[in-house]
């Protein structure tokens, strides 16, 4: 299967390892390409962005609601190989939401230099999360149980403002990203509710980050994640759950930037 792989070089490489940035549900690679892959461009990391199958530009787009969690793991495995391929070196791994669930489970299998976790599904699984919305939208939930199509958990510009965005994040801003969502598989969800991470199997060292005013996953999830794994955490203020698009990127960036320069990376 042919898997969308966006990829910018500096002028001069000055770190030896690659970024590979891993989106989450219902987005693709685009979500990097905003701000994050060209400022850690110019601090002179390579980086890339996977589409998931079905996802973005890549090919699978009319199964995607069969696909399964352990299928975007095969995803990432597929590219780190081949970006270890091109590059010589193993990447680092910064995995968004769903994508940090994908990124723990690879993470039992390959150890990589180094990995970032941002406003990722906790350690323990997605379940809280889909309790918390059942209770506050019944109805979405219900659509999301009859089609198994995880979209009608964003399928409104006012549910993805709250599921993904600060509440002063304009309403066009909003509207553009809304018209790049795209459905989701909820096997996939219920799979990272089902078959937990296994934080004990990961080698990795870790940074854990999360928002303040995420919708999504709670402090008190992202902390106990970063506790699973003995990682350092952040908690930003003023930011949501899409933290790579937010107003206020730039700082969440910066934190992996000094995380990554104490380690050498």
């Amino acid at each position: 299967m042919q898997l969308e792989l966006i990829t910018h070089q500096p002028d001069t490489a000055t770190h030896p390892n690659p970024i590979l940035f891993v989106h989450g549900a219902w987005h693709g690679a685009w979500c990097w390409d905003e701000f994050f892959m060209s400022y850690f461009v110019q601090q002179g990391y390579a980086t890339f962005a996977l589409s998931f199958r079905g996802h973005g530009k890549s090919e699978g787009r009319q199964t995607i609601l069969r696909n399964l969690a352990r299928h975007y793991v095969q995803d990432v495995a597929e590219v780190t190989a081949q970006i270890q391929q091109q590059t010589g070196a193993l990447p680092i791994i910064v995995g968004h939401s769903l994508g940090g669930y994908v990124t723990q489970k690879f993470l039992e299998q390959q150890t990589l230099p180094a990995a970032v976790l941002m406003a990722s599904i906790p350690s323990y699984g997605a379940l809280p999360f889909f309790l918390r919305f059942m209770a506050h939208h019944p109805g979405a939930f219900f659509r999301v149980m009859l089609t198994f199509n995880g979209y009608h958990l964003i399928g409104t510009p006012a549910l993805t403002h709250e599921g993904f965005f600060s509440s002063n994040m304009p309403a066009d801003t909003v509207q553009t990203y809304f018209t790049r969502m795209i459905p989701e598989s909820f096997l996939a969800g219920l799979e990272a509710s089902l078959n937990l991470p296994r934080p004990a199997q990961v080698k990795t060292p870790l940074l854990v980050l999360g928002g303040a005013d995420d919708r999504v996953f709670t402090q008190g999830e992202v902390q106990r994640t970063a506790r699973a794994y003995g990682a350092e955490v952040e908690i930003f203020p003023n930011t949501a759950h899409d933290m790579m698009l937010e107003k206020d990127w730039q700082p969440v960036a910066d934190r992996i930037i000094a995380w990554l320069g104490e380690r050498g990376l």
